[in-house]
């Protein structure tokens, strides 16, 4: 901050345009009311500045131990090293993510609370649930971590060895077959809904109690047919013990080389991806959403963070605010649509 104290002819300057020229008394007293009306402002660039002064909290929405827990512990590992303030990851888990938002939606806009934003509960949560205790206006959304297709998969005993096929016999047969999910509500399941709207196919939601037993059916051929996330499909494909008939990313995915896009399977501009974000409350200044978003861009360069995205099938994004405010604004209209024409509810 530079202070600009009149010189001798700045004085002389004085004295002759005006009746007589400032005792040095009020000189003094203009002086100081120029330094109170200048402290508040450098308070501020100082607060500013030196943020953050105290631990970060980072609030994840699902219990520890699956992959949003794991992006986010990874994720807090970096930004502490890069802020010299501990990012302390605090699990919120209940209602598909909407608890832990709902905190973060209500904290302090000061950048110390955060949230690892998803689609659940910064996206689906809003059509699937009318009552969801915040709007996507509660949030800045800082930046885009990751994204990751479903997978479209079946029992090795299924008949269809492709996608085509799949529609082919659904078509033939409608209500004939049924396709597992983890849910009411999940991606899997809307995965499934968009799937069959686009063809306008009749096969059976048989939702389950979560991934683990949903899985067990379909490797056993119960429920032949289920859309899985990336990283929960790699293991079961690799293994062979499903086969993959597409994955639903635009491109193809890399921990997926062989599998054909829905849109090379013959349904273009198909894409679903589930994916990760960083938000904050609504009311961060935009100053400290800009070095937010910038570090947290580099943070997703860290060779272990990095590598655990891409060797679970994520594919690394990073992105400015304002980029990833509107992709979360698409992912919102694209999941009303598919909820309402289906008439999803949660369980």
């Amino acid at each position: 901050m530079l202070l600009f104290f009149p010189g001798h002819h700045a004085r002389a300057h004085c004295a002759r345009v005006g009746a007589r020229a400032l005792s040095p008394l009020q000189v003094a007293r203009g002086l100081l009311i120029g330094l109170s009306l200048l402290l508040p402002l450098a308070q501020a660039q100082d607060h500013s500045a030196v943020w953050p002064v105290k631990p970060i909290k980072l609030v994840v929405p699902f219990p520890p131990g699956g992959s949003t827990d794991t992006i986010g512990r990874l994720l807090a590992a970096e930004l502490s090293q890069s802020f010299g303030q501990p990012v302390v990851v605090d699990n919120k888990a209940g209602a598909n993510g909407s608890i832990g938002a709902d905190l973060v939606a209500k904290a302090p806009a000061d950048g110390y609370t955060l949230l690892l934003s998803g689609i659940g509960s910064n996206a689906t949560n809003y059509s699937l649930n009318r009552n969801t205790p915040y709007k996507d206006s509660s949030f800045r959304h800082v930046a885009l971590l990751a994204t990751g297709p479903s997978v479209l998969v079946v029992s090795q005993q299924f008949a269809a060895k492709t996608v085509a096929d799949l529609v082919r016999m659904a078509k033939d047969k409608p209500g004939a077959y049924s396709h597992a999910s983890s849910g009411s509500g999940s991606s899997g399941h809307l995965t499934m809904e968009l799937f069959k709207q686009t063809h306008g196919l009749e096969i059976t939601h048989v939702p389950y109690r979560g991934n683990a037993l949903a899985i067990t059916d379909v490797i056993g051929g119960l429920v032949p047919i289920m859309a899985l996330n990336n990283d929960t499909a790699l293991a079961y494909v690799n293994a062979g013990k499903v086969r993959a008939l597409a994955v639903t990313s635009l491109a193809r995915n890399p921990a997926f080389p062989d599998v054909p896009t829905m849109a090379e399977s013959g349904i273009p501009g198909f894409d679903v991806v589930s994916w990760f974000g960083l938000s904050a409350p609504a009311g961060v200044p935009d100053a400290l959403v800009i070095q937010l978003a910038h570090t947290t861009r580099q943070a997703l360069q860290a060779p272990k963070l990095r590598q655990y995205l891409e060797s679970t099938g994520f594919v690394v994004a990073g992105s400015t605010s304002r980029q990833f405010s509107h992709f979360v604004s698409a992912e919102i209209a694209k999941w009303q649509t598919v909820v309402e024409r289906a008439g999803i509810t949660p369980d």
